[in-house]
């Protein structure tokens, strides 16, 4: 038997495979190993991958570029709006849900995100195939450690609706410490392990510690400022004014000449993480002109120096959050494509000198890998590894209770930290006045910034008809119990009468 491992990421997907007890990426059939997650539509097909990509510039409002972020989302949602501002192909709602409007000349229609998902995981099926044959289908799928229950539920329909039998969906971060057998080696002794994972849109940053070969999620930040498209970017502002400087012609507002300048930027920075020097030639620019442009690493990194230092205040800000310094970190994780650029290597291990930086597995590969291993042991290829003790499944986002300061303004107390290891159970002790008939406790979800807004509010119980009393408190005792697949269970006891209520949230985080 043989078992997959996918990660759809935001910019690219990969594939690995696990056979004969070892795991491996496989190559599409353009003979990349990482298949850029693009789908292009046109009057009459759809096109996946590398060959979307390149269509871009003369088909750029029918393709369609990082679904994930808007998958599992609704309009509402930031993280939507903004991608449907920046969107080149429209997004609109209909019938209550976000859809790609795409107009191939001859119709209009319009394409759920899921559609475009299962179209990549498809692509990655058929690679996956050419090497394992047509009845290996079980997979595991990675996601982020931030989505929440409807962007994971989206993710695996589209896995499902592509024909892939889903074993599990595991977090980035566990994936990649399986893909360097973290914890399984050595299974006794704790660890404290740096997850540095810098994809095409996005920076994530975990702490996991490993402990008896189990994986438990410490601290994690992600910030959707700085990716390899940020670094990207920077280079093609550069080109653009090289270009200007040379024929006096300033095309940033040309948005076909941007995009030709885009494509040549990412071969670029793509060549710099291996070669000293790039050479950009783009033929018929802007009004016929040719460009021909060469680039240093030196010049590289020092146009792209303020984002390089933005990565690593961005571990030092979470080391702090958790009470960490350098030293108590045993080893540092490199996934992600950005995170081969050598000069933040370079970086990282300037902040880390002590520490062994895990960077064997070219981190673009890293968390597929890790996914495959995963999906090997789910069915059973390694006897030595029991599943449970592998994985703790964790609460995605901070659980606060609202309550009334001394001042009277509203305060929050955060009962489940975004990262803890579930099941588990918390108590809070409400205090309300005795002059009132009805106590409500109220459930809001945050991001893990400890600030909830009225729209995070998730649940409330009330407790109704209570005994007056003239004077004093009473105490509202609340029992709060959150089970492994994120349902929470919560009671509220008045401690004077004994009156309860319960309630059940089927998915809290």
């Amino acid at each position: 038997m043989a078992a997959i491992g996918v990660h759809l990421g935001c910019t690219s997907a990969c594939v690995a495979v696990y056979k004969d007890g070892r795991a491996d990426v496989v190559a599409n059939d353009a003979g990349d190993r990482v298949t850029p997650a693009i789908v292009a539509y046109s009057e009459n097909e759809e096109v996946v991958g590398l060959a979307a990509k390149q269509s871009r510039i003369r088909n750029i409002s029918n393709t369609v570029v990082k679904v994930k972020q808007i998958l599992g989302r609704s309009s509402d949602d930031p993280q939507a709006q903004k991608y449907i501002t920046e969107s080149k192909c429209i997004v609109i709602e209909k019938n209550g849900k976000l859809q790609y409007e795409i107009d191939t000349g001859e119709e209009t229609k319009f394409v759920n995100p899921e559609d475009v998902a299962r179209l990549i995981f498809s692509k990655m099926k058929e690679t996956a195939h050419s090497v394992l044959g047509s009845n290996a289908n079980d997979v595991v799928i990675t996601v982020p450690f931030d989505f929440g229950e409807k962007q994971k539920n989206a993710l695996g329909e589209a896995a499902r609706a592509a024909g892939f039998d889903v074993l599990r969906l595991i977090h980035e971060p566990s994936a990649a410490l399986l893909a360097y057998g973290i914890g399984q080696d050595s299974p006794t002794g704790k660890s404290n392990i740096l997850v540095f994972k810098l994809g095409g849109t996005s920076l994530s940053i975990s702490i996991m510690e490993v402990n008896s070969g189990i994986y438990r999620v410490l601290s994690t930040n992600t910030d959707d400022n700085i990716g390899g498209t940020h670094f990207t970017e920077t280079l093609a502002q550069y080109l653009a004014s090289e270009f200007q400087r040379s024929f006096k012609h300033d095309v940033r507002g040309n948005a076909r000449a941007m995009m030709k300048l885009m494509n040549s930027a990412d071969v670029a920075k793509h060549s710099l993480s291996t070669l000293g020097s790039a050479n950009c030639f783009l033929d018929s620019l802007y009004e016929g002109q040719d460009f021909d442009c060469n680039v240093s690493r030196a010049r590289f990194e020092l146009l792209c120096s303020p984002l390089f230092n933005k990565c690593i205040e961005a571990i030092r800000a979470l080391l702090e959050q958790s009470g960490f310094t350098a030293d108590d970190i045993n080893k540092v994780v490199l996934c992600g494509g950005s995170s081969r650029i050598p000069r933040l290597q370079q970086l990282i291990k300037d902040l880390f000198p002590a520490v062994e930086l895990l960077n064997s597995i070219p981190p673009d590969e890293v968390i597929p890998i890790g996914a495959a291993i995963e999906a090997g042991i789910l069915i059973g290829k390694e006897n030595l590894l029991v599943e449970d003790s592998l994985n703790i499944e964790c609460s995605a986002k901070d659980i606060l209770v609202k309550g009334v300061d001394e001042s009277g303004a509203n305060s929050f107390t955060v009962l489940f930290p975004s990262g803890t290891p579930l099941p588990a159970r918390r108590q809070h002790t409400l205090q309300a006045p005795g002059s009132i008939s009805s106590v409500c406790l109220e459930l809001y979800e945050s991001e893990g910034k400890n600030s909830a807004k009225k729209e995070n509010k998730f649940a409330q119980v009330i407790l109704q008809d209570l005994d007056k009393k003239e004077n004093g408190l009473r105490d509202i005792l609340a029992v709060l119990t959150m089970k492994r697949d994120g349902s929470l269970h919560v009671t509220c006891t008045d401690q004077e009468t004994g009156k309860c209520e319960a309630i059940t949230i089927e998915v809290a985080s």
